[in-house]
């Protein structure tokens, strides 16, 4: 007896197609294992890629016929413009981090903040506490420790990071050159109308400007305003607090305010009054409402999504896929709006099995 022809279910060509979509899943697992290195390169590939399309538009006009050498300019553009300021911040930054870890080695000296808080007596408690409750040398002892580890693994990544960077720019190369090539082959893929492909790359270069030009620009500024009044205060490492205060600036809650308020605490405990209050002063209405003056500016009208869901898709990105998930979940947050607005829109027309080329207005979260 002829199973084959007996059982309809396991016919030849049910057979063969189960065949070829068992071995479709295989390869795509393979596929994702040889990407899978490559995934941080090939996103800040991208989103270079959609930040300096403008440059790369006027390059292509002036050398219409050498698309290769229009790509190499942007590249090179976007390589000086990156690598140039990163170097020598990270070099300055390095040099006061070792510079910081000694001084606050004598910071955490028992005696010196005996002496400050005797200044004050009703901060006798809190001394007789921090005398019970912290040891001071075994915390030392554990941050040299980490700090220790810490160099240890960043020697160790700067292979990684050299390799990501050669990557990406290579992609960025390809991606500029060939980037109208390869949105015709993704609208073909893609199921969705042209209207509506359109729809989703806005989401995604608004999304990419909000994120870079807004957050990213403005936790520069902030953070670059929090290093020049360390440095005005004579405060040590003012270059390091500052990065580190821009940063914390990407977070919509507290932000800069975590750094330069134990510093204004510790200049009040010091006895410097009148810098407490000018840092207090200055972080206050300079660092933490610069943000509301440069926003509007950088973005203008452009995609902006309220807080709650930017925040989530921030950290949550970063949990998932590390430094990248920074601009990946934003990147994800705005395809999930632009999806749902479509969805919204075939709904609302009746029409939910084919893309429509009208709209519906939107409302934004």
């Amino acid at each position: 007896m002829n199973i084959l022809s007996d059982d309809p279910w396991l016919s030849r060509e049910r057979l063969l197609m189960l065949v070829l979509a068992g071995a479709s899943v295989v390869v795509c697992w393979l596929c994702w294992l040889l990407v899978k290195p490559f995934v941080p390169a090939i996103i800040w590939a991208l989103v270079l890629t959609v930040l300096a399309h403008p440059l790369h538009e006027r390059l292509l006009a002036m050398f219409k016929k050498w698309p290769s050498i229009s790509a190499a300019l942007a590249v090179i553009a976007v390589t000086l413009a990156i690598a140039l300021p990163t170097t020598l911040l990270v070099r300055q930054v390095g040099s006061e981090a070792v510079s910081s870890f000694e001084t606050a080695r004598k910071l955490l000296d028992t005696d010196r903040w005996k002496l400050a808080i005797e200044r004050f007596p009703q901060l006798a408690p809190l001394s007789k506490w921090i005398e019970r409750e912290v040891d001071f040398d075994k915390q030392m002892q554990q941050v040299s420790g980490e700090v220790a580890k810490g160099v240890r693994g960043a020697l160790e990544r700067t292979i990684d990071i050299v390799i990501t960077a050669l990557v990406t720019l290579f992609l960025l190369f390809y991606f500029m050159r060939d980037k109208y090539r390869i949105l015709r082959v993704l609208d073909q893929l893609v199921p969705l109308s042209p209207s509506e492909n359109k729809q989703v790359r806005d989401n995604i270069r608004d999304t990419l400007a909000a994120v870079v030009f807004g957050t990213l620009a403005v936790a520069v500024v902030q953070g670059a305003l929090g290093g020049l009044m360390f440095w005005w205060l004579d405060l040590p490492a003012p270059i390091l607090w500052g990065a580190v205060m821009a940063i914390l600036a990407i977070l919509p809650l507290f932000g800069a305010a975590l750094i330069w308020v134990p510093a204004a605490a510790y200049l009040a405990i010091e006895g410097d009054w009148d810098k407490a209050l000018l840092l207090t002063v200055w972080g206050t209405l300079v660092i933490g409402l610069i943000d509301n003056l440069l926003y509007p500016l950088l973005v203008k009208n452009r995609l902006r999504i309220h807080t709650v869901p930017v925040f989530i898709s921030v950290l949550g990105g970063v949990f998932v896929f590390g430094a990248t998930g920074f601009v990946v979940g934003p990147l994800i947050l705005a395809v999930a709006l632009a999806l749902i607005d479509i969805w919204r829109r075939r709904m609302a027309l009746g029409k939910i099995e084919e893309g429509q080329s009208g709209s519906l207005p939107t409302t934004p979260l």
